[in-house]
């Protein structure tokens, strides 16, 4: 293993940079890439623009198994690599991408079956409902695009290269840029598709993508089929995978069912709400890009140095990412709270948008710091192989506490969409108390029986 891939030896600062950078520069571009999306839209209707913002958690659910999947197995590639044995990462790995086929296959058939169910229940009936459907259906049909972005990231991420993921993201972006317009308003041969057509452009992209990662990965040398025969399942390995995998999927996911339950009471508000919060979380994502390295840092170097039994570098991991943390990411609340409207405007010149997003910014800019101690520490806990407490957590703040919360101030109490966005900043404070706390706590558990 080179000094490059070694992350369980060189100085913990440079590990950081090394895997934290080039990620975040990657999530820059991705978060680009919604954000075009989000604008062109904007370009077709404020339906449109509602329509897609609805439709993010149940393109969540693709995005939090192939990302669950990818990060539980980045878990046991890192486990593996940092124990010397790369003929069990390279098994793993394998394992990994067959067991991605079979749940490509599943998300199609399901997100294809019951995908108007789950937008009838969020409220989109009638023209609003054919809108978001136009846009879903293309991206659950071509899902394994997607799925197999996050596994062969995974395979490089192991190994400390964000750089690969970071490029195609890049790629991605700019891909974007030419093929939203062109697949919208139609010419050269395509015809006129709308809605429909940023799904196209999507997946299109992501194909691409996919192909560039699938080579980067083969030349890692992990990817050995052995002519096929170790596609063949595993029993044993698709538990690890599934045991790992499925707790950060689940984890993952419970951000999706976040979005519903969120989803749910806003719409009650109107179209107008719906698209006003799908805007505004887009520019949460565009805030947040800085620490989003961070997350795959306090993971990546965690396994590695997890399975080397360095506990005191994972310690100085997770208190070096939250200190980036703070220092990228508190300076930003005040301009958030000071240019809220003029940020909204840039998507949306509907008045009522522009309004309630702004309210919410107003109150989430003070809350962001929150969701890095959380991320930074949960990656922490499932690069020590405790995935399970992720997913508790997920529950509880992202589905148990604010259904309960917002029942009783829209539903009971009669309260605007400002008791929503008060409820989610007090809801992930609590969490990232809590995880900090957990996570501490579970460090010093190991530590004692590795020195006992």
């Amino acid at each position: 293993m080179s000094d490059t891939t070694d992350l369980t030896k060189r100085p913990i600062p440079a590990v950081i940079r090394q895997v934290a950078v080039p990620a975040s520069v990657g999530f820059f571009f991705n978060t680009m890439f919604n954000v075009v999306d989000t604008w062109w839209a904007g370009q077709i209707d404020t339906e449109a623009v509602a329509a897609l913002a609805l439709s993010l958690p149940v393109y969540m659910i693709i995005s939090s198994l192939g990302s669950g999947i990818g990060t539980g197995a980045t878990a046991l590639m890192g486990s593996a690599l940092g124990a010397g044995d790369k003929k069990q990462a390279s098994l793993t790995a394998v394992q990994m991408l067959s067991f991605g086929i079979i749940l490509s296959a599943l998300l199609a058939w399901f997100g294809l079956t019951f995908t108007p169910a789950v937008f009838g229940w969020l409220g989109a009936q009638g023209p609003y409902l054919d809108t978001c459907l136009a846009y879903m259906n293309p991206i659950f049909a071509c899902n394994f695009a997607a799925i197999f972005l996050f596994l062969f990231n995974a395979i490089l991420q192991s190994q400390g290269d964000t750089k690969s993921f970071r490029n195609v993201l890049i790629l991605s972006a700019i891909l974007n840029i030419g093929l939203d317009p062109w697949f919208i308003y139609g010419g050269f041969g395509l015809p006129a598709m709308g809605i429909a057509g940023v799904a196209w452009a999507t997946v299109c992209a992501q194909l691409i993508s996919c192909i560039y990662l699938a080579v980067r990965a083969r030349r890692t040398g992990l990817l050995k089929t052995d002519a096929g025969r170790n596609l063949v399942p595993h029993p044993k390995i698709y538990a690890e995978i599934a045991h790992q995998g499925f707790p950060a999927s689940l984890n993952f996911m419970t951000i999706a069912l976040g979005f519903f339950v969120i989803f749910k009471f806003v719409s009650k508000f109107g179209p107008e709400a719906s698209a006003a919060y799908g805007i505004a979380t887009r520019i949460d994502q565009i805030v947040l890009l800085p620490t989003i390295g961070l997350n795959v840092a306090a993971l990546t170097i965690t396994a590695q140095n997890y399975g080397a039994g360095k506990i005191d570098r994972i310690r100085e991991t997770a208190r070096k990412c939250l200190k980036y943390g703070a220092v990228l990411l508190l300076p930003l609340s005040i301009p958030i709270f000071l240019f809220a409207e003029p940020l909204m405007r840039i998507f949306s010149s509907d008045p009522a948008v522009v309004s309630i997003g702004a309210e919410y910014l107003r109150i989430d800019a003070f809350t962001l710091y929150g969701y890095v101690i959380i991320f930074v520490s949960t990656s922490m806990l499932q690069g020590m192989k405790r995935p399970m407490f992720a997913i508790w957590m997920g529950i509880s703040r992202q589905v148990a506490a604010p259904w309960a919360l917002f029942t009783l101030f829209t539903t009971g109490l009669g309260y605007g969409t400002i008791a929503l966005w008060f409820s989610i900043a007090i809801i992930v404070w609590s969490a990232a108390g809590i995880s900090f706390w957990f996570a501490q706590r579970t460090l010093r558990r190991v530590e004692s029986k590795t020195t006992a």
